[in-house]
């Protein structure tokens, strides 16, 4: 058998989801790829993937072959395109995970944006605020926020994002002057839930620190929601400025106690930690550690 096509049918079928979605890309009857594949099966003495009658699953052994195929894939597809003196077109498809409220707000734009520098390539872009598993979920390259990483990962750190305080210019001038971090306990404070810190705001200034409880009968784990929160006017929050800093800009929220710091958000793009990365994911990470730091609301880790 030509083990490198069915290798190759098996990672589409992994990647498309089924036998015949391979068999229309291929123009071939759906039994003619499911034979392939059997007897790839047959070659390896191991099951690749448990099929129903609407889906395929990689079993345990299939995972881990379908990592270790698509690398021998694109490293012959690099040795033909060089024997001929050529360039190989990045193509493929990427698995990109992100935060719910960075990915709507902010992600959206930038993915379309390399789609169109890299017409070859499709992406997935999956949005959830757990932290997922990379290798167990086939998840190319993910955007984490905040300081908890998956275990067993490649981090990098390329932006972090300044905690703001904010509120609209209305709750401000009707409410009780706010001078300093200790005046927030007379406000109503909206803050994402889960928060590690909880309740807690640690605000500095030059060498003065000082820690506040905050109060407030709302919480919500969901930052665009949180954002909304904001704009009601009825009470004050804090949020990194990915989240709010256009807000900042157009009025629409002023911030708050500008000469008090609090602690930023990092911004990683994370990776499964193996020696090798296919070329899309090279490029994908190299345009996001470009572009991201770029959005309003970041900066450039270190400066």
């Amino acid at each position: 058998m030509d083990t490198l096509h069915a290798m190759r049918l098996f990672a589409r079928a992994v990647e498309l989801g089924s036998f015949s979605a391979v068999a229309r890309e291929e123009k071939v009857g759906q039994p003619t790829v499911s034979k392939v594949i059997a007897a790839l099966e047959q070659e390896l003495g191991v099951r690749l993937l448990e099929r129903s009658t609407t889906s395929l699953a990689l079993t345990e052994a299939g995972r881990r072959f379908y990592a270790r195929s698509g690398q021998l894939l694109e490293e012959y597809a690099d040795a033909v395109a060089d024997a001929r003196g050529q360039r190989q077109q990045l193509a493929g498809t990427l698995r990109l995970a992100a935060p719910v409220g960075l990915g709507e707000l902010r992600l959206n734009a930038l993915v379309l944006a390399f789609l169109a520098a890299y017409p070859e390539i499709e992406i997935e872009l999956i949005l959830n605020d757990r932290v997922v598993d990379l290798v167990e979920e086939g998840v190319d390259l993910a955007i984490r926020l905040g300081g908890e990483l998956p275990p067993d990962v490649i981090a990098r750190h390329i932006a972090d994002s300044p905690r703001l305080l904010v509120a609209t210019s209305n709750y401000v001038e009707g409410s009780p002057r706010i001078a300093r971090p200790e005046d927030l306990a007379g406000h109503e404070y909206y803050r994402f839930a889960w928060l590690a810190t909880g309740s807690s705001l640690a605000f500095s200034r030059g060498g003065e620190k000082v820690v506040v409880e905050t109060q407030g009968r709302y919480r919500v784990n969901s930052s665009l929601a949180l954002r909304q929160c904001f704009l009601e006017g009825k009470g004050l929050g804090s949020a990194p400025a990915w989240l709010v800093q256009d807000l900042v800009d157009s009025g629409e929220l002023v911030q708050l106690l500008p000469d008090w710091t609090l602690p930023p958000q990092p911004l990683h793009l994370v990776y499964p930690s193996r020696k090798y990365q296919p070329h899309r994911t090279q490029a994908l990470l190299r345009f996001l550690a470009e572009r991201i730091p770029a959005l309003p609301g970041f900066l450039v880790q270190g400066t």
